[in-house]
């Protein structure tokens, strides 16, 4: 009994002491799920050594609250997840309280460092690798098709790794990656995807920054697409900061980030050519999956007999999978904001490898025009994958991309 009245006199001790900073209602313009938002703390002089920013949703049953992470810089946001569905014209009321120095607790989600991986793991359960060491081909196999600077394994909830690299059929396919492949530097081509052709390839060159957090941990990498020269020195042709931000939604989802940003140094830039292959984003997916058993769904109702060079703001791709639930899958969706969004896609169709219909997907931004980067300029790229377990429909996949595609107006 003396415990329970201690306990009570701390958390009362606590509430009294706590400033209340600010209230602010988020106003929900279209329906969504499980969506992370951020609140600006710029017009709120917050200092971190004033004290712990605790954030509570204002409900009819009162005060709950809700786990969020500061993400310092040239403009403070403190981030947390809107739980569950958030209905269509519907509005959710936070407090904003400074409660003293309360003990920040261990991150949700981990970031491993390992011998030639970074990994993140959740509850000691991988949910992806990031290989920043070189990775050889197979003895015997034409050395040109090493690199560094993907994504392989990526794990579903339950388990599943979904992705491959350096399938027989094509050595140069590598997990979840930037595969930029036809582009032009003056009046010379270079290839930086087709490997064997030694034109070109892509190295990771170090991390910026690491991230642990409640809500969210990740990384930045700096990869740069090399070119190797024709009859010259090798040089660099772009160079790419690639973010990955992992969400902590559940144990039954992933949602994660993949936001790539190309600059290149070059006195005259560089063209990247409108070809089928070339984009932000491209996965290879799971031997297990073939034509039998792999299915994809766009957010404009093709399929895979009609996907491949379509537009589209969202496309599942999911099949057979040892998991529990029997399938799995990715969710793709790409921001407003990218180049040519609508995005093109490169899918490919029922008879592909020899009629097998084995599975690549890409956003392909420059599958039907040209794009010019010029010297010492940024271009941007935002994507975001939702891995799951089972099957998702429609009706889901909108609402993840809705809680992508636009920040909910915060009335503050």
């Amino acid at each position: 009994m003396k415990k329970i009245i201690c306990l009570l006199l701390v958390i009362a001790a606590v509430q009294l002491n706590a400033q209340e900073i600010t209230k602010f209602s988020i106003q929900i313009d279209k329906e969504r799920i499980d969506a992370p938002v951020s609140v600006a703390l710029d017009a709120l002089n917050y200092n971190t050594d004033k004290g712990y920013l605790v954030l509570y949703e204002v409900n009819a049953s009162g005060e709950k609250l809700i786990p969020s992470q500061l993400e310092p810089g040239h403009s403070a946001k403190l981030w947390f997840i809107l739980e569950g569905i958030s209905a269509k014209n519907s509005t959710r009321n936070f407090i904003l309280k400074n409660e003293g120095n309360t003990e920040n607790q261990e991150p949700k989600i981990e970031v491993l460092k390992k011998q030639k991986d970074l990994g993140l793991v959740v509850n000691e359960n991988p949910i992806l690798n990031y290989r920043f060491g070189t990775t050889f081909p197979p003895e015997g196999v034409n050395p040109l098709y090493k690199r560094s600077g993907f994504i392989h394994p990526l794990w579903s909830p339950g388990g599943e790794v979904l992705t491959r690299i350096q399938p027989s059929d094509h050595y140069h396919h590598y997990g979840i990656w930037g595969p930029w492949t036809k582009t032009h530097i003056g009046e010379r081509e270079v290839d930086f995807w087709n490997l064997a052709k030694g034109q070109g390839t892509v190295k990771f060159a170090g991390f910026l920054s690491q991230t642990e957090g409640d809500i969210f941990s990740g990384f930045q990498a700096l990869q740069q697409h090399v070119d190797f020269g024709g009859q010259g020195p090798d040089q660099v042709a772009m160079n790419e900061i690639l973010d990955v931000r992992v969400w902590n939604i559940s144990d039954d989802i992933r949602v994660i980030d993949y936001t790539t940003t190309l600059n290149s140094p070059l006195e005259n830039g560089i063209m990247l050519d409108a070809y089928r292959y070339g984009g932000g984003i491209g996965f290879r997916a799971t031997e297990k999956w073939h034509k039998d058993n792999c299915t994809v769904l766009t957010s404009e109702g093709k399929t895979r007999i009609d996907a491949d060079g379509s537009n589209a703001r969202w496309c599942i791709v999911e099949g057979e999978s040892g998991a529990e639930a029997g399938r799995s899958g990715i969710l793709f969706l790409s921001h407003p904001s990218n180049r040519m969004h609508p995005e093109p896609m490169r899918v490919w169709p029922l008879d592909a490898n020899g009629g097998r219909g084995d599975m690549f997907f890409e956003f392909c931004p420059i599958r039907h025009d040209d794009w010019k980067l010029n010297s010492n300029q940024n271009y941007t790229l935002k994507y975001r994958m939702v891995v799951f377990d089972g099957e998702m429909d429609a009706e889901t996949a909108e609402m993840y991309w809705n809680g992508f595609a636009k920040m909910p107006k915060i009335n503050q």
